[in-house]
């Protein structure tokens, strides 16, 4: 799990990003970004849609498979990044571990996040 500093607290942070951000976007996942020069670290937030899975359960494992891909990649990011995945597919509840952490990856390479 991601530390606290880590993590958005409260709507208003998000829509910040969501305002100001630019998106990556990929077949199963999207990056929206934004650099924040008021903090001092990044920020991580995972949005599933019920439209991706009706049963919570599925959408929380994907939520937490997606903090923990990332979680292994946290040391590479350096500036103080608002960093929002969006999740469109189902199949992320069941892809290979390796497979996603490449994904998102190549979503902060794409958003020159690392």
């Amino acid at each position: 799990m991601l530390s606290r500093t880590h993590r958005f607290h409260g709507l208003n942070s998000l829509s910040f990003a969501y305002r100001h951000g630019q998106v990556v976007r990929g077949p199963e996942l999207a990056l929206k970004y934004s650099l924040n020069k008021r903090r001092q670290t990044y920020r991580v937030a995972v949005v599933v849609s019920k439209k991706v899975d009706k049963s919570a359960v599925v959408r929380n494992r994907i939520r937490r498979r997606v903090y923990e891909a990332f979680r292994t990649l946290d040391s590479t990011v350096s500036q103080p990044y608002d960093l929002i995945f969006t999740v469109f597919s189902s199949q992320v509840a069941t892809m290979p571990m390796p497979e996603l952490q490449q994904q998102i990856r190549k979503r902060l390479r794409q958003a020159s996040a690392i």
